[in-house]
């Protein structure tokens, strides 16, 4: 994304001459957490890649030592008032509109720390892979908030109920391995093999006919996910619900 003079460039997009775009999550001092800019900027980027006729894949990843490590509690993400509050979370599930619903197939490069919306991005990627070193866990309930993402569908499509229940109630770190064991991560491969790992897979995808591959990228995540757009209406009410609460604030402080 270009910026101006006074404001950071949050995200990268490059396209290579193969058709495969890079994303690059670009707050490398922060561990590429969220701010309100990064999170439109996401949705914006996405939306481009996959309105370009001459991107094929994307491939999704972090600058730095992480994926992203969730909200910027530094820059006050969280709204004061319900108007507020749901213009982020629009804006949040916008971005996951865009990812997982766009046509291009996705492939997460997932380096670091995936923590809270961080994870949900990772999740949404059709082709994760994660480094040895990365880490994923949700917060999200031990904060008094709530996942967004369309995790509360996709999570246990990947995982099944039970798995998900443990993951977003108790908010546990997990290792990428078994991240891998769950299902959650495509596969796992040596850090310096990540970027490696995910041209080649992005290779092969853009290797097979535009027609069919948008069509089982669509069909697959509409059928597996038919209830994705209402969790995230209801994801939506219960994280505005979350972020008005007073005790949310205390519990961050503590975070």
């Amino acid at each position: 994304m270009t910026a101006t003079d006074n404001q950071e460039t949050t995200v990268l997009s490059k396209l290579g001459a193969d058709g495969i775009r890079t994303i690059t999550l670009n707050r490398p001092d922060s561990l590429n957490a969220m701010n309100r800019r990064l999170i439109g900027d996401v949705a914006t980027a996405f939306d481009e890649a996959n309105d370009d006729p001459h991107t094929k894949v994307i491939i999704f990843t972090g600058a730095g030592r992480a994926f992203c490590a969730g909200d910027d509690r530094h820059e006050h993400i969280h709204p004061g008032s319900e108007t507020e509050a749901r213009r982020l979370v629009d804006a949040i599930q916008r971005a996951t509109t865009a990812i997982v619903l766009g046509a291009k197939p996705v492939v997460g490069a997932i380096n670091g720390w995936a923590v809270g919306g961080g994870f949900e991005w990772a999740i949404n990627c059709d082709f994760g892979i994660w480094a040895q070193s990365a880490r994923g866990f949700f917060p999200e309930v031990s904060l008094n908030l709530f996942v967004t993402g369309g995790v509360t569908a996709l999570l246990p499509a990947l995982v099944g109920l039970n798995n998900a229940r443990e993951m977003l109630f108790f908010g546990d770190e997990y290792t990428a391995a078994e991240l891998a064991e769950l299902g959650v991560a495509w596969k796992v491969v040596p850090d310096d093999q990540l970027m490696e790992a995910a041209v080649e897979t992005a290779t092969r995808l853009a290797d097979l006919p535009v027609l069919s591959t948008r069509a089982m990228k669509r069909t697959l995540n509409r059928v597996t996910t038919a209830e994705l757009v209402r969790a995230m209406e209801l994801e939506t009410d219960a994280t505005v619900a979350g972020f008005l609460d007073p005790e949310t604030t205390l519990r961050l402080k503590d975070f």
